[in-house]
């Protein structure tokens, strides 16, 4: 126990450490106080709020993690007919944090396997992803109305923003913080409205403003890691 308290202190920074240990204090709190009854939303806020901060350095734990959390997530929504959030966190977000593993790991900065290799997304594919995105939006519309799921329309947005995050993230863009910062706008509002009709969902709604504070960390991470890479690069030319 001591030796991992000990890795922590010196792979992440103090600042880091606070943001992961405030989120965790967060998250604990509004379970006490709203929910103490739905352990599932207590450990899947925890796995998610621990995964965010390992992507923020680029390490592919965190994607392990986050295969965890999608699949816990996708219970959660389940209880709350947001069929929109099963099908998505079980049917895209999970799977592909499996394939953003996989590229995650076949891409190491330099051989260092705890800090992935930042990527430019050439401008000639953001039509592409753009376009794609849109897809998935009109399919996943009609596939929610006829499950008649909750919400329908932020539901649905909840699938574009996702979409985006997963691409990028798959695609190793500095980016996909921002994307899933949109998401977790989103997520804010779906379980706002749960939370009106049934006050332990609150829990939920502090857990996604905590992985709102990390996401805008990560982006920051992210920027500088890449021109921290750049710098590298250069350096070694």
């Amino acid at each position: 126990m001591k030796a991992a308290f000990g890795w922590l202190s010196r792979y992440f920074s103090k600042g880091e450490l606070l943001l992961w240990g405030c989120s965790m204090a967060c998250i604990l709190l509004s379970f006490a106080a709203f929910d103490r009854g739905s352990y599932l939303t207590l450990a899947a806020s925890l796995i998610g709020a621990t995964s965010l901060i390992f992507c923020a350095k680029g390490n592919p734990a965190g994607q392990v993690l986050m295969i965890l959390f999608s699949l816990l997530y996708g219970l959660i929504s389940f209880s709350f007919a947001y069929y929109g959030e099963m099908l998505t966190y079980l049917g895209m977000t999970a799977p592909m944090a499996v394939v953003s593993l996989v590229s995650w790991l076949r891409n190491p900065f330099q051989g260092n396997h705890s800090e992935v290799e930042v990527n430019r997304l050439p401008r000639r594919e953001v039509p592409f992803m753009l376009v794609l995105t849109a897809a998935v939006t009109v399919v996943f519309y009609f596939l929610l109305r006829f499950f008649h799921t909750a919400n329908l329309l932020p539901s649905t947005l909840s699938v574009t923003t996702s979409f985006l995050a997963v691409y990028l993230t798959f695609r190793r863009s500095a980016y996909f913080p921002l994307a899933y910062a949109a998401n977790d706008l989103v997520l804010i509002v779906l379980w706002t409205l749960a939370a009106m009709e049934d006050p332990s969902y609150l829990s939920v709604v502090i857990c996604f403003v905590m992985f709102l504070v990390n996401d805008g960390y990560g982006f920051l991470s992210w920027s500088r890691m890449q021109k921290r890479q750049q710098q590298r690069r250069e350096e070694l030319a």
